[in-house]
């Protein structure tokens, strides 16, 4: 396949503190990847910079070939990057049918696909963003990126606080999502056994720099590497 991303020796931030320190990975179209570490360590950071909401001080992004150094947020989108960031940003005064609609962007992905692959939104497209529990507001946040048709789609800890049996819904989604090859992923995620079975490779972040990448399946199978870098989280 074709390289989608390409990151190069990237330096980046929040205000003047640097945070990501020569960062390089790349990634195939349609391909995914599980983004690991502890707490801290630069996991969400380096999604933020991929949409350019940090400080990028050094080294060079480029999606389908193109430097993204000059390109604002709303722009990435528009070329192709999705995004699901931990705090979903919802739209709460409006009503799910409307976060939907109003980002939604030629492609596959329209209001039919997003309600049969979430059919609580369906059953709650009426209700305002604020009516729905973090389970909901968590598909609606998943299903208003995929109403852009992303060729690239980031998801940060889609899976944090919510319900044992949520979490196995979205999993099964997700897994979907990722073997049908239609978009690429990158998938962030604190508990690394859940998400390495649904990636092909694995990153692992320490202190904003990359200590490890390689095949999903190898790691998963070094129980002793993933607690050396991620402690209770590897469970």
């Amino acid at each position: 396949m074709a390289e989608l991303l390409a990151v190069e020796g990237l330096w980046a931030g929040w205000g003047p503190a640097t945070v990501l320190e020569d960062v390089s990975f790349a990634l195939e179209a349609g391909a995914s990847l599980a983004l690991l570490g502890r707490n801290g360590m630069g996991k969400s950071t380096l999604l933020a910079t991929l949409m350019g909401a940090t400080r990028q001080t050094r080294g060079r992004i480029r999606f389908d070939g193109r430097d993204l150094a000059a390109v604002p947020s709303h722009r990435r989108a528009r070329a192709g990057l999705g995004w699901v960031p931990q705090e979903r940003d919802i739209f709460g005064s409006l009503s799910v049918e409307e976060n939907l609609t109003v980002v939604a962007r030629p492609g596959p992905w329209g209001l039919a696909q997003v309600y049969a692959t979430f059919p609580r939104l369906r059953e709650r497209r009426a209700n305002l963003g604020s009516q729905l529990s973090g389970g909901e507001q968590q598909m609606l946040a998943m299903g208003r990126a995929l109403m852009l048709n992303p060729r690239l789609l980031l998801l940060d800890e889609p899976l944090e606080g919510l319900a044992p049996l949520i979490v196995q819904e979205l999993l099964g989604i997700i897994g979907q999502m990722v073997a049908s090859g239609r978009m690429a992923v990158i998938l962030v995620e604190q508990h690394a056994q859940q998400i390495l079975p649904l990636t092909q490779q694995a990153l692992v972040l320490e202190r904003g720099r990359v200590v490890h990448h390689g095949p999903s399946r190898a790691l998963a199978d070094e129980p002793a590497r993933l607690d050396r870098w991620l402690g209770v989280a590897a469970g």
